[in-house]
């Protein structure tokens, strides 16, 4: 599945900033799932297509997804409530590790800076990490908090690249998602994309590489760190 480079035949590397969702953990069906749920309390179907449109290539999925479909201010602000609720239940009780992302993290660490670019709230982002142990292999996180405006702007990973310490050309982007793919390249950002199945069906225009595995990432960067 892997495809040729368009933008960096050369890359040097010295950042990788991380999708939180998806990339290193199977949360992204659990919010489709908790989603999914409420909505249908409304009377509402949330297929997986909707979602992808609403919810992985935009942002403010839920309000925009619910105004559509006729919800009132005060019944959407509700409806998140009791989403994030139900997410939160299930982040603490689910299955979340995704094969591969420990060992792979963990050869990574001693060559690169590594930082966590993630749209999830502090509070869903801690719950997940408290259960996986991977924040050890990062130097940071950037979450919903903050900056101003969520992916597919490129607030969050101008954010991250500021934190990381090296120009934009210096870092690149791994993500899962259409948004993602779009907020790194907004913000001038190299971006391998490693999709889901939830998002495999996406088109993935302007992506670096697409992947078939996270395995795929360490052996990629190595092998050209060696080279060069």
């Amino acid at each position: 599945m892997n495809s040729p480079k368009t933008y960096s035949d050369a890359p040097n590397y010295s950042a990788i900033l991380w999708d939180n969702d998806g990339v290193l953990v199977d949360t992204e069906r659990l919010y489709f799932q908790s989603t999914q749920e409420v909505f249908a309390r409304a009377g509402i179907d949330l297929t997986v297509q909707q979602y992808i449109e609403y919810f992985l290539m935009r942002s403010s999925g839920t309000s925009k997804f619910a105004t559509a479909h006729g919800l009132s201010e005060a019944e959407i602000a509700a409806l998140q409530d009791v989403r994030n609720e139900r997410y939160q239940q299930l982040l603490e009780n689910e299955p979340i590790t995704i094969s591969g992302v420990r060992e792979t993290l963990m050869t990574l660490r001693p060559h690169f800076v590594m930082g966590i670019v993630t749209s999830s709230r502090r509070r869903h982002f801690e719950t997940i990490h408290r259960r996986t142990g991977l924040l050890e292999f990062f130097d940071f996180a950037v979450t919903r908090e903050d900056y101003a405006q969520s992916k597919p702007a490129p607030d969050s990973y101008l954010a991250a690249v500021a934190r990381s310490g090296f120009p934009t050309g210096r870092c690149l982007a791994i993500e899962d998602a259409p948004r993602g793919l779009i907020a790194a390249r907004a913000a001038a950002l190299d971006c391998w994309v490693i999709p889901t199945e939830l998002t495999r069906p996406a088109t993935f225009s302007g992506a670096t590489r697409v992947l078939d595995r996270i395995a795929d990432v360490a052996a990629l960067l190595l092998d050209a760190n060696s080279a060069s």
